[in-house]
Parts: structure tokens; sequence; C-alpha cells
């Protein structure tokens, strides 16, 4: 709160998120706070994120501090504050101390604090350090951005998605215990045209090899092409593949986004067994679960609709991702990556590897996919989890 008052006292925010919702309302999903200024004069302004609706109040500043006190550790657990100069995690437990950790956006940026160019007028971004500076070649080659670091028109989205992963690879990578200068082995699976391939490459800098693997030899050809362009190849390379028939030894970390359906959980079964300790992966066209869903008669009625069972299946087949990963061994997040003006498949799942296996989460974990049917699911059967144990 301390560190909250100043930034709002020197009109340094940026932004407060907080998550880890537990309160009473479960359709609330976290809060996100920012300052505005209006004819009324400065305001905070507080956008509730619930599961189908998003609900903005605006508060006088004094108003707004005296609500996140009661918030920040009561019904929320998780608070990440961003400031023009730093950023700085809370995490409550439920029976136990806090932690707070702070970074210095200098230390993000590899940069002594000057600002990269913003995007054009419209955009609603504000001035600020980027992970990855606006002007770099490769993102002009890319063709995100212009040779004035400026985002080309209808591109300005992928830029901040661009930062946003970069900030998220860099957070986690720290979370994860990597040393800083060692080297890293990183794998891509399903790239596309690399965008974020090379955002982390950038992110993670001279240390890290970073591999791309993309099933399309013309975007391959591509990724390549550009990645020698820019002097980059020694420590960023494509290849041509599928997640499958991908050779990989053992490596650091583990990208898949948007991988559809079991593909997924292909990428995630191949990071844990090359012994991955960071697995971030974005879920998309969850489909295996859906046929396999039998409706608890509480919500019989309610998954006639074919919108609520898609939706079902997709939390459903999710929720396991996370709990298979944690008996395996790790610790997960969920959370939303960007918002859906730029995919509507917004979900990440981080998972950091913490031990060995839990067995003892394993009955939890059958009661869950018993509760919705789901006799087998990709994961499960990769790394060695049965579903249903035999009577």
């Amino acid at each position: 709160m301390e560190e909250l008052r100043a930034a709002v006292t020197a009109g340094t925010l940026e932004k407060l998120t907080l998550g880890r919702h537990r309160g009473v309302d479960q359709t609330l999903r976290n809060l996100l706070v920012r300052p505005v200024k209006l004819k009324a004069g400065p305001m905070l302004a507080f956008v509730w994120r619930h599961g189908t609706r998003d609900i903005t109040k605006n508060h006088p500043p004094d108003e707004g501090l005296r609500l996140l006190e009661g918030l920040i550790g009561g019904d929320f657990l998780d608070a990440h504050l961003f400031t023009g100069a730093e950023i700085v995690q809370l995490e409550c437990a439920v029976d136990g101390p806090a932690r707070l950790r702070k970074t210095r956006r200098s230390d993000l940026s590899g940069t002594s604090g000057s600002r990269a160019p913003e995007p054009p007028d419209g955009t609603h971004d504000r001035s600020r350090d980027y992970v990855i500076s606006a002007d770099s070649p490769w993102l002009t080659a890319l063709g995100v951005t212009n040779s004035g670091g400026r985002p080309r028109e209808g591109m300005a989205p992928k830029f901040r998605q661009i930062q946003k992963f970069a900030e998220l690879v860099r957070h986690f990578a720290e979370e994860a215990g990597f040393p800083g200068g060692e080297p890293l082995s990183v794998c891509d699976m399903g790239c596309g045209k690399g965008y974020l391939t090379f955002a982390v490459a950038a992110a993670l800098g001279e240390c890290a090899r970073v591999r791309g693997v993309e099933a399309r030899p013309e975007l391959v050809e591509f990724c390549n092409r550009i990645a020698s362009e820019q002097g980059l190849a020694a420590r960023l390379s494509f290849s041509a593949g599928t997640i499958a028939d991908t050779a990989m030894d053992r490596i650091d970390i583990l990208i898949a986004l948007h991988a559809c359906d079991t593909a997924t959980d292909d990428a995630l079964a191949r990071g844990i067994a090359a012994g991955a300790r960071l697995l971030l992966v974005a879920p998309c066209c969850q489909k295996e679960v859906r046929p396999q869903l039998t409706a608890p008669p509480v919500l019989a009625r309610a998954l006639r609709h074919g919108i609520f069972q898609e939706r079902q299946a997709e939390f459903a087949t999710d929720a396991l991702r996370t709990q298979l990963l944690e008996w395996a061994g790790f610790r997960t997040q969920a959370f939303e990556f960007v918002t859906t003006e730029h995919t509507a498949k917004n979900l990440m799942i981080a998972a950091i590897r913490a031990g060995g296996r839990d067995e003892r989460l394993a009955p939890a974990i059958r009661e869950f996919a018993s509760f919705y049917g789901i006799r087998h699911h990709a994961l499960a059967r990769q790394i060695g989890f049965e579903l249903c144990v035999p009577s």
C-alpha cells in the first residue's frame, strides 16, 4: 500500500492488477486499476473482470486507495503494481507469510531508462519502457513496425502482444530460477511466422539458444532468412516438423502457443520428458474432452446448449491439465495472456518445475475427471497418470 500510494501521489502509476480472487462472487476473475483524467479530476478506474462481462467504476484517488486496502490480501491474494520505474509483485498465502518482489523496469528493458516511441494515436498505449526496443530491426523485417519504430497499420495489437509475451517470458524465467548469463535452451513448438519466437530470443538475450518448430516449410524458410539477415542465426533457428516428430534432447523452456486440441498435451509431455523447468502454453480447440462430457445432474439442463458444452469442455480440459502438471511436480498458474481484442483464445498456462510427482493429488484429480465423465486425456496418458483405476 505504501508503494501504491506513493505511485498515485507521484503520478507514476501505470496499472495495478489483482488476481487469485477468493471473495464471495465466484464469477469475478480479477481487477484492473488504472489512473484516468476526467472532467471531474484525476480518478482511479476500477475494471472488475467477470467471466462474461467487465464492470468499470471510477473512484477519486483517496477513495480508491481505501477500497484497495481492503481488497489486497483480502479478496485478492495476488497483486502486480506497474509504475514507470519498477514492477512490484505481492503474493499472499492463505496460511503463512506473504512474499513481495520488486523488479526495476530498466533491468527488464536492458536500458538505462530511455523510452521507446509509443504506438500511433488511437492505440491508447502510453509511452513506456518496452522489454523489446520498438525500433528493433527484426520487428521491421517481420512487418510489425516501420523504420521509425511505430507499428504498421493493423499491427498495433501484435506489437502489444509481442511486448506482453516478452515481459512474461522474463518474469517466468526469473520465477523458475534461471541464473542470468548461463546458457538456456528454448523450444517454441508450432511457432508460425515466428513473431513470438523472435521475441523470446530478444527477451532472454545472448545466453538463450532458441529453436522454433513449424510444420509449414515456407514459414521456416522465411524465419531462418530473417534471423540470418538480422545476425541472429547463431542463437535463433527454425526447423520444419511437428510436435510429435521433432527430435528433442534436454531443454530448459518449452513454449507452445495455440497448439490445437491434443497438440498442447503433446507439447507439454515432450517438455516434461526433456526436463524443462518452465512450460508456457496457450491452449486452443479443446476437442478431446467434449464428446466425453457426461453432464452431472445439476449441469444436465444447462449443458444442452452447445455454447455451454464448448466452454465447459475448455474449462474441464485446461483445469485437468493444470492438475496433472501439479501431480507431475510443477507449480502452475493459469491467466489471461492478452485481451480478447487480440484473440478469443487468450488463456495461458505457466508451469514451473518444483519437485517430483505428488501422488497425494491423484485422488482429487480422478474425482474431478469422474465428475465430468472424462475417461481418457492425452496428457494423462503420455505422463503415465491413470484417470480411471480399476475397482
